[in-house]
């Protein structure tokens, strides 16, 4: 994540296993990664914290930090308020690196209409009522039969089916994506004292240094 939460991670000694190193007090100082702040659930299950928000265009997290906190620092809160822990993959790419991951995966521009799937289209009845919902993915064959009961006659629809292509299918993953929740930023202060509190070691262990850093062989203990 972000620098700024980074900062606030307590550090852990371990002993340098390096080849041809024989002095244990050798330490190798690390952030202590097992240490990880989440959004506690009686926040996050309640909608009423945060608010919908679309990415727009390229956006960055700290982008979007600083627009809705005044501080790019923060963006930390906003990959944490949707769970996001690789934002490689899991926040939406921008234009150039889009277009690069599409030509990688589908071998280039050319594939791109390629049919990636079939999905249906609304089917409904004659008096409107929807049979077949659009979007279920099914074969290029696929036939929708039912019976009308207002007109009292079986229906055959075999048309009721459109081809996907790759860009449309990777297009809608990716604004998928976009549809994120932020926050609202009367409660960041919140975040930033479970922060406070979470972070922190406790005393009580040989392996204690101080609130901010442990020493030892096994770190497990202090996750």
């Amino acid at each position: 994540m972000a620098k700024h939460y980074f900062r606030n991670v307590p550090d852990f000694d371990y002993v340098s296993r390096q080849e041809g190193q024989n002095n244990i007090s050798e330490y190798v100082r690390v952030k202590n990664l097992f240490k990880r702040v989440k959004i506690r659930e009686d926040l996050f299950n309640e909608l009423t914290y945060f608010t919908k928000y679309k990415i727009v265009g390229d956006e960055r997290p700290d982008q979007i930090a600083n627009k809705i906190y005044g501080d790019s620092r923060y963006d930390w809160v906003i990959l944490l308020s949707n769970n996001v822990m690789n934002v490689e993959s899991e926040w939406p790419l921008d234009s150039v690196s889009f277009h690069n991951y599409m030509v990688r995966k589908y071998g280039g521009d050319d594939k791109l209409s390629a049919i990636h799937h079939y999905e249906t289209t609304d089917v409904k009845d004659s008096l409107g009522r929807i049979i077949v919902r659009a979007g279920l993915e099914v074969p290029s064959n696929y036939v929708v039969n039912f019976y009308d009961n207002n007109t009292g006659s079986q229906v055959t629809v075999n048309n009721a089916v459109i081809g996907i292509t790759n860009y449309e299918y990777e297009i809608q993953k990716d604004d998928d994506k976009r549809q994120i929740f932020l926050l609202k930023p009367e409660y960041l202060g919140i975040i930033k004292n479970d922060i406070d509190e979470i972070m922190p070691y406790p005393e009580g262990s040989e392996q204690y240094v101080n609130e901010n850093l442990v020493r030892g062989d096994d770190i497990r203990i202090y996750s």
